[in-house]
C-alpha cells in the first residue's frame, strides 16, 4: 500500500493532487490513499469563507469548492483533520466524520477509521490550554471570540481517544506532540527556525493532549504539520518494544517539503475500502453522556470517584455496534451537499446559520448519540436550516461580495522520486539543496532541509500580516513566520483530584 501524506493543504487541493499524479506517471506507481494533516480548508462557497479565522484580506475560496460541486472529482481517496484554518461551520456539520465531498472524508473532531486493514485515528484543531476542559458551546454565526476556540481540542476528544485499546497504525494530529523535538535531529531543526529555541528549551512546543496520546496509543506512524516545516523523529517505546515514526511536512508551497510518500508492507492493504471502526464507534456511544455544550470547565471522570471512567468497549459491545450499523463500508452514497456551491460575485446570505448534514443525522439515530450542534440549537430555541435544494432556497444578502480565486501563485516543477523506505532516520534524499521541487523526499541532512535563502525572507514576510491573530492568540515578531497560535498559553489548567 502506498499513501501520500501532505502538511498543510491551506486549500491548494488542485495543486496536490497534479503532484500525486505527475509522481505516478514518472515513477509507474499507483498511491492508494491521500492523508491531509489539517488547514484543508473545505471552503465551498463566500459564506464559508466568514467562517475561517484569517484576515479578509486572505480568505481565498482557492480550489475545494470544485471538488464540492462535481466540477472536478478526486482521483484519489482523500482523508484528513482539521487544523485552525478552516471553514469551521461546515466541518461543525460533521463532528463525528463524514464527506465533505466525494471522495474526500473528514475525520471528525476526532476520529477512527480504517482502510483496508489500516487503522487511521485522528484529532483536529489546535491545542490551547485556557479553551481544553471547555465544554463544545461554539456555533455559527460565530463571534471575534469563538470564531477561534471552536478548533480548539477539548477534553472529551483526548479522553475518547485515550479509551482505545485497538492498535493504532496512523495517527494524525495538526500540531506536534509536546516534546517530540527530543526525538529528532532538534539542532539542525533550530538552524532553519531559530526562533523556536524558546519554547523547545521550556517545553513549551507542541500540544500537551497530543504528547499524552503518543505515550499512550504508541502508533506505527504519527503524522502532523502546523508549524511549516519538515521534520522526522522516532520514538521508542521501550515497555513494549516498539516505536513510533513522527513526521512533520510542511505547507503548500512551492520549494517546500510538503508532500511525503510512504510504501506500507502489503498486511495493510485489505480490500482497500474505507470503513468505520467498531471499537471507536462504541467508545463513542459509551461516551454519549459525557458531552457538554456549555461554556464551561468539564472534567473528565478519573481514577478515584465514583463513577465509570473506563469506557474500552466489550467484544459483545462491538458487535452491538456491528448490528446497530448493519455496514461498516462508508460509501460516498451518502454525501449530501448541504450548502450552495461557490459563484464568483454571489450575494452572501444574510447569516452564518447551522445546518443540518443527513450524514450526521444518519450516524445519530443508528447509535443512539447526541449531535452536539443540534444540542447547542436545542438549548438556544433554534432551530438548524435544512441542507438547500438550489440557489433560490437560500435566504441571500443584496450586498454581493467578490472573491478572489487562487490562494497562491504556485508552479508545478516536477517532483522527486518518492521515498519507500519506511526508517524515516535512513532515508536519502536524490536533491540537491536548490532543486526547485513541490514534493521533496525525507532527509535530516542541514544542507537538504534549509529553505533556499532567496525565498525564505518572501514567505516570512507574508506570513507576519496572514497569521497574526487579532485578539487572543498573538505571538511575537520573531515567531510569526509560522503559523502558531502562541504555544506559551498551551498550558493545561490546574486541577485537584
Amino acid at each position: 500500500m502506498k499513501i501520500a501524506v501532505e502538511g498543510c493543504a491551506h486549500g491548494e487541493l488542485e495543486k496536490i493532487y497534479e503532484c500525486i499524479e505527475t509522481l505516478q506517471e514518472r515513477e509507474g506507481i499507483k498511491i492508494d490513499l491521500l492523508i491531509c494533516c489539517g488547514d484543508f480548508q473545505s471552503v465551498r462557497n463566500n459564506d464559508d469563507l466568514r467562517a475561517m479565522a484569517v484576515p479578509e484580506k486572505y480568505q481565498n475560496i482557492c480550489t475545494f469548492y470544485k471538488y464540492y460541486s462535481g466540477e472536478k472529482e478526486a482521483p484519489i481517496l482523500t482523508i484528513f483533520i482539521g487544523g485552525n484554518h478552516e471553514a469551521s461551520n461546515y466541518l461543525q456539520e460533521l463532528p463525528y466524520g463524514g464527506w465533505v465531498a466525494p471522495n474526500i472524508y473528514y475525520l471528525g473532531r476526532a476520529g477512527v477509521i480504517n482502510f483496508g486493514n489500516l487503522r487511521i485515528a485522528g484529532l483536529s484543531g489546535i491545542f490551547k490550554g485556557h479553551d481544553y476542559l471547555q465544554g463544545l458551546w461554539e456555533s455559527p454565526p460565530y463571534s471575534q471570540n469563538s470564531l477561534r476556540s471552536v478548533y480548539h481540542i477539548r477534553s472529551l476528544d483526548v479522553f475518547r481517544l485515550s479509551q482505545l485499546k485497538e492498535p493504532v497504525h496512523v495517527m494524525l494530529s495538526h500540531d506536534w506532540p509536546r516534546g517530540i523535538t527530543e526525538y529528532g535531529d532538534k539542532q539542525n531543526l533550530l538552524k532553519r527556525k531559530p526562533f523556536f529555541r524558546e519554547d523547545i528549551e521550556s517545553n513549551q512546543l507542541g500540544s500537551v493532549p497530543a504528547e499524552k496520546l503518543l505515550y499512550l496509543l504508541k502508533p506505527d506512524y504519527w503524522f502532523a504539520a502546523h508549524l511549516h516545516c519538515q521534520f522526522a523523529a522516532i520514538v521508542k517505546h521501550d515497555e513494549t518494544n516498539s516505536e513510533t515514526k513522527f513526521l512533520a511536512l510542511d505547507k503548500c508551497l512551492p520549494k517546500r517539503r510538503h508532500l511525503q510518500i510512504l510504501d506500507l508492507p502489503s498486511t495493510y492493504d485489505g480490500d482497500k475500502l474505507l470503513k468505520h471502526d467498531a471499537e471507536w464507534l462504541a467508545i463513542l456511544k459509551n461516551t454519549n453522556h459525557l458531552l457538554s455544550v456549555k461554556n464551561v470547565d468539564c472534567h473528565m471522570p478519573g481514577p478515584g470517584g465514583n463513577e465509570r471512567y473506563l469506557f474500552s468497549p466489550t467484544e459483545e459491545e462491538k458487535l452491538n455496534i456491528v448490528h446497530l450499523m448493519e455496514t461498516l463500508t462508508i460509501t460516498n452514497d451518502s454525501f449530501v451537499r448541504t450548502a450552495p456551491v461557490y459563484k464568483p460575485g454571489a450575494p452572501r446570505s444574510v447569516s452564518l446559520e447551522p445546518i443540518m448534514n443527513p450524514q450526521t443525522v444518519s450516524l445519530c439515530e443508528k447509535l443512539g448519540i447526541d449531535d452536539p450542534l443540534q444540542v447547542i440549537m436545542a438549548r438556544a430555541g433554534r432551530t438548524m436550516k435544512q441542507p438547500f435544494v438550489n440557489d433560490s432556497n437560500i435566504s441571500i444578502d443584496s450586498s454581493p461580495i467578490s472573491t478572489p480565486f487562487k490562494c497562491t501563485k504556485l508552479s508545478l516543477p516536477a517532483p522527486v522520486t518518492p521515498v519507500v523506505n519506511k526508517d524515516f532516520s535512513n532515508s536519502d534524499s536524490v536533491c540537491s539543496p536548490n532543486t526547485p521541487v513541490l514534493c521533496d523526499t525525507l532527509n535530516n541532512t542541514p544542507e537538504n532541509m534549509s529553505t533556499p535563502p532567496s525565498s525564505k525572507k518572501i514567505f516570512k514576510r507574508r506570513n507576519l500580516a496572514m497569521y497574526t491573530p487579532d485578539v487572543d492568540e498573538s505571538v511575537s515578531t520573531s515567531t510569526s513566520s509560522i503559523d502558531l497560535d502562541s504555544p506559551r498559553s498551551n498550558k493545561l489548567p490546574c486541577r485537584t483530584n
